[in-house]
């Protein structure tokens, strides 16, 4: 089976950002998880914030700011982040026809 990943750190943003700093990665920084048995998983996410594979691929989209939001843990810390590293691939999924997200959809849980 393939990997599906880089394995690489990557910025996701203040939308997904938790302030966790481990080795060299930041505040809002995230390995890239291999996709295998992502159709078995209950929970997506770093932090298993929801249970919905379309909002997993929606939250990896982020602005660049540092006020307001939807993330409680980034807003107690006041902290500012760029844009995540994965807009343009949310972008191009947004882009696709509801047809091509509905394939996309499920490849990715018959993994």
């Amino acid at each position: 089976m393939n990997l599906y990943s880089d394995l690489l750190v990557h910025h996701m943003g203040a939308t997904l950002a938790d302030n966790v700093i481990q080795g060299n990665a930041g505040p809002d920084e995230f390995r890239t998880t291999p996709l295998w048995g992502l159709g078995q998983r209950l929970f997506f996410l770093h932090d298993g914030r929801t249970n919905d594979l379309l909002v997993a691929i929606r939250d990896h989209r982020s602005l660049a700011h540092s006020d307001g939001g939807d993330n409680p843990e980034r807003d107690a810390h006041s902290r500012s982040y760029g844009a995540s590293e994965a807009n343009a691939v949310v972008e191009r999924f947004e882009d696709l026809s509801e047809q091509d997200k509905q394939a996309l959809m499920n490849f990715l849980r018959a993994l």
